[in-house]
């Protein structure tokens, strides 16, 4: 699977929507925040990449 800064995916531990807002192929992470951004902004937190059940689509 590929994702890229921007896009949208699906964690295999949670059922939400969170977008991608950087990447580490390297070191095989990713950071993310929940999407859509509630009102007043969510936290970016820093994920495995095999923690990804699928990418949605681009935002």
């Amino acid at each position: 699977m590929t994702i890229h800064h921007g896009d949208c995916v699906q964690l295999v531990s949670d059922e939400g929507l969170f977008q991608v807002i950087g990447i580490d192929d390297q070191q095989k992470k990713c950071w993310l925040r929940r999407w859509p951004l509630p009102p007043k902004g969510s936290p970016v937190f820093e994920i495995s990449i095999q923690q990804i059940d699928h990418c949605c689509k681009e935002v």
